[in-house]
């Protein structure tokens, strides 16, 4: 009898951290028990990474109707997106260690200000990123060993994501800050309400709706940049309305060059490791693009072949008779 009521009160505490976690309640990270610290954390942490993977799954089913053409850009442009997602997580683990360190300093003030240069460093880098993606999106495709008719076709896909970049680094690093905070609750529902939105709109974009007209492929990569920005005023709302432990503030805008040369020797690791990672997918996706254009060239000449061969064998015969 006694192990059933351990058991069942095991088995409530549990289900009262997992809903805590849920609902994003406050707490004290620096005391209490660590198992129900890593807990709250761990819990919305899952939840909010995978659905970050969503993006390109939702986009890839959704231009599946558009023909080849439509998913070879999908699939290239994505992983070429994988080197801004590596900055997005090495800047991201930056804010998350430095906002993290100041909370456990007691120290909010110096929490926001940490997190607000950690935003100017990206804004820097989102500024050099959007503008290259948008003037070299054919040559980056062409480069990945896309056609002539993909790079024709799906150029405007590349230029809005790589453009749109924008978001893709923000949404990353301001929940970087909010689980530096403890407040991973708050990360958690600004992804899952980008997903929801991207989910929304793409049928919507892609295809149109009544007197709507759709984009086509270019509306996969409205809908994604949409849903992300709507993700990211969510995350904005909440930094600067204060309901967290982060609340910035106008004297946290100011530029503190020591600070951002420390966010950027914690950065530089975390997004080089990335970037090898993303490095072989990229490499990957250019070697499928270049096979499997020399693949269905192949076969488009191979039935070339035979449908000539037919021909011949046709006009044999029939001189024959």
């Amino acid at each position: 009898m006694s192990q059933v009521i351990t058991f069942s009160n095991k088995f409530f505490t549990l289900w009262s951290l997992i809903r805590r976690s849920l609902r994003g309640d406050q707490y004290d990270y620096t005391q209490g028990s660590i198992r129900h610290a890593i807990i709250l954390l761990a819990i919305p942490m899952i939840l909010e990474l995978s659905l970050e993977s969503v993006f390109a799954v939702v986009d890839m089913f959704f231009v599946g109707k558009l023909g080849e053409n439509a998913i070879a850009t999908v699939g290239l442009t994505e992983s070429v997106v994988a080197i801004v997602y590596s900055i997005a997580i090495g800047l991201s683990t930056a804010a998350t260690a430095m906002v993290s360190r100041r909370i456990g300093e007691k120290n909010e003030d110096g929490a926001a200000h940490a997190g607000m240069q950690t935003l100017i460093l990206s804004l820097i880098v989102t500024i050099i990123i959007s503008i290259a993606g948008i003037v070299f999106a054919p040559k980056i495709l062409k480069t990945m060993g896309a056609s002539s008719e993909v790079v024709r076709d799906g150029a405007d896909f590349t230029r809005i994501m790589l453009g749109g970049s924008v978001v893709i680094i923000l949404l990353f690093l301001i929940n970087g800050i909010f689980r530096g905070a403890g407040n991973a609750a708050i990360a958690m529902r600004s992804l899952w309400l980008a997903s929801i939105c991207n989910i929304l709109l793409c049928p919507l974009l892609i295809y149109g709706f009544g007197p709507i007209e759709g984009f086509g492929l270019k509306g996969a990569a409205i809908a994604t940049v949409i849903g992300r920005g709507i993700g990211v005023a969510y995350q904005c709302y909440h930094l600067l309305k204060g309901t967290s432990s982060i609340h910035l503030k106008a004297r946290h805008f100011k530029f503190d060059w020591p600070l951002m040369k420390t966010l950027i020797v914690i950065a530089w690791p975390a997004t080089f490791q990335f970037l090898i990672a993303s490095g072989s997918w990229i490499v990957l996706a250019a070697l499928v693009a270049n096979t499997g254009g020399a693949a269905r060239a192949s076969s488009s000449q191979r039935s070339t072949g035979k449908e000539a061969s037919t021909t011949r064998r046709h006009g044999l015969s029939t001189c024959g008779a």
